[in-house]
C-alpha cells in the first residue's frame, strides 16, 4: 500500500492545489514524478457513459448495458438484485477503465414534477438509502468506486444551479438525509458529490455544516467529496467547507486561487494536505485493481431483463393478464417500436443492444396475428387521423396493448415537468382505444408518476414499466404473456 503521507511531503504546494482540481472534464490530475496515476471518472448511474475522448463533455460515448433508471430500480424493493446489478456495472466500468462510477442518487423526490426524478430511488428515505445501499456495494465489491450524489435537498430542475432549499435540521434529519448517512455509514462509498443548489443559503460546494460537520464529522466518511460538474463558485471557500476535488478541469485559475491563499496566510496549509491525502488515497486505491480487457454483454442483457421484469408494476388488470393466447392483437403507440428506456442528459448510455418491444411480443405471441399503429406522434402535436388509425386497429382485433411512452421533451435532466400529465394526443388516443376495445392494457414508459385520472376507468390493465433498461422490451413481454409475474411496488405515490 503506497504511503500517502510520504507523498504528500513530497509534492510541491503547487502540485497539491492542481490535485485538487481535475486535469480534464473525467479524470484528475496526475503527478508523474511521483508515479501518482489520474483518476477516470465516468457518468452513471445505471449504465457506464464512458466518453472516448477525457477532454471532451461529449454526449457520445462507449458501447455499454443500460440498465433500468433508478425509479425503477427503487420498484424491485430488491436489495440483492441491485447488488447484482452493480457487479454488473463495476465489470463494465473496469472494461472502460473507469475507476469511479458517479452514482448513484439517492435525493429525496420532494416534488413528482422534477424532471430528474427517474434518476433517484424514492420519496421513502428509508427505501431509497437501502437500494442505495446494494448498488453502491456490488459496484465497489469490483473495486471500482462510487459517487454517492447531489449531497444534498438537489429536489428540482428549475433553477438548480442556484435555487436555494431552506430546510430546518428536523426535516432534513427525518427526510433528506437519511438516504445518505446509511449508503454512507454502511455502504462506504469512495466518494459524495456536492449538489448545485444551496442549501440554506450556502451553495452544497461550500456548505461546511453539510461537507464537514455532518458527512465527514459525524458519519465518518473517508472518501472526498467531488463537485458535481461545474457546481464551484469560489475554489477557496469550497476548499475550506470540506470540497476536496472540483470537476471537471483544467481550470488553471482555480489552482492558481488555492497556492495564493495558502502563501498570503488566507489558507491553512493542513486544510489543503487533508484534502489531498484523500484524493490521493482513492486514486491509489482504484489504481490497484486492473483495468481493460472485455465484459460478457449478453449475460449483461439478460440481467438488465431480469432486473426490468422484477421493477414492473402492475396498476390494474380487471383479469385481462396475463394473455390467453389471443389470435388477434393490435400493438399501438410509438413506443412499440421505438423503445424508451432511458431518460435525458448526463445518465443517457449508448446500449450494447436494444430489445425492440413489438420485436418481443411477437417472440412469445405464437402465430397471433397483429396489427400495428403508431397512435401518437413524436412531438406534442394532435393527430386525429392517427387515434383514428388507432381505433380501427383496436376495433378490428382481440385484444389491444396500447405502447404510451412519456416523451423527453415532458421529462428530462435540466428542467422540470410543467404538470403530471401525458400529451393531449396520448390521453386522447387512450380514451378513443378503450372505449372501441374494452380489452386494452396500457403500457406505461416514464421515469416518474403520471396522472391517469381522465382514462385509467376505461382500461382493462395498467402496467408501469418505467424507463426500463435496453432489456425492458423483452420484460414487458414476459410480463403480458405471464411467464413472469409482476412482482413491482411502488416507490412512490400515484
Amino acid at each position: 500500500m503506497t504511503n500517502i503521507q510520504s507523498l504528500i511531503a513530497q509534492m510541491t504546494l503547487e502540485e497539491k492545489a492542481a490535485l485538487c482540481t481535475g486535469d480534464s472534464a473525467w479524470t484528475t490530475t496526475p503527478v508523474k514524478r511521483l508515479d501518482i496515476p489520474e483518476l477516470l471518472v465516468s457518468d452513471g448511474p445505471h449504465g457506464i457513459r464512458r466518453v472516448p475522448d477525457v477532454q471532451s463533455m461529449s454526449i457520445h460515448s462507449m458501447p455499454a448495458t443500460c440498465f433500468p433508471t433508478a425509479s425503477s430500480l427503487a420498484a424491485t424493493w430488491d436489495v440483492a438484485l441491485l447488488r447484482e446489478m452493480g457487479q454488473a456495472l463495476g465489470r463494465e466500468a473496469l472494461a472502460l477503465n473507469v475507476g469511479v462510477v458517479l452514482g448513484p442518487g439517492a435525493n429525496m423526490k420532494r416534488s413528482p414534477l422534477c424532471g430528474r426524478n427517474f434518476e433517484y430511488f424514492s420519496e421513502d428515505p428509508y427505501l431509497a438509502g437501502e437500494m442505495a445501499v446494494g448498488l453502491i456495494e456490488g459496484i465497489q465489491s469490483q473495486g471500482v468506486g462510487t459517487s454517492l450524489k447531489h449531497f444534498a435537498a438537489n429536489n428540482q430542475e428549475c433553477e438548480r444551479f442556484s435555487v436555494n432549499a431552506v430546510v430546518d435540521e428536523r426535516t432534513l434529519r427525518e427526510i433528506y438525509l437519511p438516504a445518505f448517512e446509511r449508503a454512507v455509514t454502511i455502504a462506504k462509498p469512495w466518494t459524495v458529490m456536492c449538489a448545485y443548489n444551496r442549501l440554506n443559503g450556502r451553495y452544497g460546494s461550500e456548505n461546511q455544516w453539510l461537507l464537514t460537520e455532518v458527512l465527514k464529522g459525524e458519519w465518518g466518511f473517508e472518501g472526498f467529496v467531488v463537485s458535481d460538474w461545474g457546481a464551484v463558485h469560489n475554489r477557496v471557500a469550497a476548499l475550506k467547507a470540506g470540497l476536496d476535488l472540483e470537476m471537471p478541469g483544467p481550470k488553471p485559475t482555480r489552482v492558481n486561487a488555492v497556492v495564493e491563499a495558502v502563501r498570503n496566510g488566507d489558507l491553512d496549509e493542513e486544510i489543503l494536505d487533508e484534502a489531498v491525502r484523500r484524493i490521493l488515497t482513492i486514486v491509489c486505491r482504484a489504481a490497484q485493481t486492473p483495468k481493460g480487457g472485455t465484459f460478457d454483454a449478453a449475460a449483461h442483457h439478460a440481467l438488465a431483463r431480469r432486473v426490468a421484469g422484477g421493477s414492473m408494476v402492475l396498476l390494474k388488470n380487471n383479469g385481462l393478464l396475463p394473455l390467453q393466447a389471443p389470435q388477434r392483437i393490435a400493438v399501438i403507440g410509438r413506443a412499440a417500436l421505438e423503445a424508451h428506456f432511458q431518460g435525458g442528459g448526463s445518465s443517457h448510455i449508448n446500449p450494447t443492444q436494444v430489445d425492440v418491444p413489438f420485436e418481443e411480443l411477437r417472440r412469445l405471441a405464437g402465430d397471433a396475428e397483429f396489427r400495428y399503429a403508431a397512435g401518437y406522434p413524436d412531438d406534442d402535436s394532435r393527430d386525429q387521423a392517427l387515434i383514428d388509425e388507432a381505433v380501427a386497429a383496436a376495433q378490428a382485433t382481440d385484444v389491444a396493448l396500447l405502447y404510451i411512452a412519456l416523451p423527453t421533451f415532458k421529462e428530462s435532466e435540466g428542467y422540470d415537468r410543467p404538470d403530471m400529465g401525458l400529451t393531449t394526443q396520448q390521453v386522447a388516443l387512450i380514451q378513443a382505444v378503450t372505449a372501441a376495445q374494452p380489452r386494452t392494457v396500457v403500457i406505461l414508459n416514464n421515469g416518474a408518476p403520471v396522472a391517469m385520472s381522465e382514462w385509467i376507468d376505461g382500461a382493462a390493465a395498467v402496467l408501469e414499466a418505467w424507463m426500463m433498461g435496453q432489456a425492458g422490451g423483452g420484460a414487458i413481454a414476459d410480463i403480458l404473456f405471464g411467464r413472469v409475474n409482476p412482482s413491482g411496488k411502488l416507490a412512490e405515490t400515484y
